[in-house]
């Protein structure tokens, strides 16, 4: 069966499986208090049963390790005003860059694609040219160890600026404590929007760190550092849905991320399906509109819609229409 045709049919059985047996987990009801046309800025779509499989999740975990596709996220993310999304990486394969592309061809909730390409390797260049030719690239995602690299003379340096001048973005995924490298390579490059995933994966629910809180100050003197306001529900390590739900165990991170982004650098992302370990869509999308209401009540169109329309250069008209 070729892509497009198991996309097709798979996608109804897909959507009612994501809800099965998650505490919590309602698909029908918008949010009080929250914008319409949210853009959901961090999504995962694979399918295990791929050729080649999949790098990740491990096949020992049940929650992750199956198929996650558009339309499944459709029928959770559409009723609670949710109309499109950037998907992320979550391959180290050149080729699946080309698969979400596609995969944004067939589905236009699909709004951008951040993908994974290696910095610093002799084959980058080429590689950017041909994918910035598609108009769902948006940018790519590096980790803790290309950002060390990229903070020194040299190839990966190099490739960043090659993503600058091509007017592309790139996602960050660091600890807490290299939120001050990403301040340097911010001040390296001024022109190139970095993107700060999951708040820098801090620990939620105890005091944050100090090396985050300084590597916030740092962040906050570069405006072109921006912030992803997810993995909250990661950041309790409460597995199997048992997240806590209430705002004021999210609060000291909310109002140290909003004291030093302010809406304009602050965007909503669900990090769908992981997220599914801690809590359900709904949850996770509840507790950021609870508590950003509670800490930046003026700031909820900006975080989730317009901070993303801008950074990720989306097309409004699909924003608003859902395609």
């Amino acid at each position: 069966m070729d892509r497009r045709k198991f996309l097709r049919a798979s996608g109804t059985g897909l959507a009612m499986a994501a809800t099965a047996g998650l505490p919590g987990c309602r698909t029908r009801g918008h949010t009080r208090g929250a914008p319409r046309g949210i853009v959901d800025t961090h999504t995962h779509f694979y399918i295990p049963g791929r050729p080649q499989g999949v790098p990740w999740p491990s096949p020992a975990d049940p929650v992750l390790h199956r198929a996650f596709l558009p339309p499944e996220f459709e029928h959770l993310a559409r009723p609670l005003g949710v109309t499109g999304t950037v998907v992320v990486e979550a391959s180290p394969w050149i080729e699946d860059n080309d698969w979400l592309l596609n995969l944004a061809e067939d589905h236009p909730v699909i709004l951008g694609v951040v993908g994974n390409l290696p910095v610093g390797t002799p084959g980058f260049a080429g590689h950017l040219r041909r994918l910035s030719r598609r108009n769902a690239f948006k940018g790519i995602r590096i980790g803790a160890e290309a950002l060390s690299t990229a903070l020194v003379p040299g190839r990966s340096s190099d490739d960043l600026q090659r993503v600058t001048d091509a007017d592309l973005t790139v996602d960050l995924l660091i600890p807490p404590d290299r939120l001050a490298d990403a301040a340097r390579l911010a001040d390296r490059l001024p022109r190139l929007r970095l993107v700060v995933d999951h708040c820098a994966n801090v620990p939620v629910g105890v005091a944050p760190p100090e090396a985050w809180l300084a590597g916030l100050r740092d962040c906050k003197d570069q405006p072109n550092v921006f912030m992803k306001f997810s993995g909250l529900v990661e950041g309790t390590g409460r597995r199997g849905g048992l997240a806590p739900q209430e705002p004021a165990t999210y609060a000291p991170v909310t109002r140290a991320v909003v004291s030093a982004f302010g809406p304009e650098r602050l965007l909503f992302g669900s990090n769908w399906p992981v997220s599914l370990l801690f809590a359900s869509y709904k949850t996770v999308l509840d507790i950021a509109i609870r508590t950003l209401a509670i800490e930046a009540p003026d700031a909820m169109t900006a975080v989730f819609r317009d901070t993303a329309i801008r950074v990720y250069r989306l097309p409004t008209t699909s924003v608003t229409t859902g395609g």
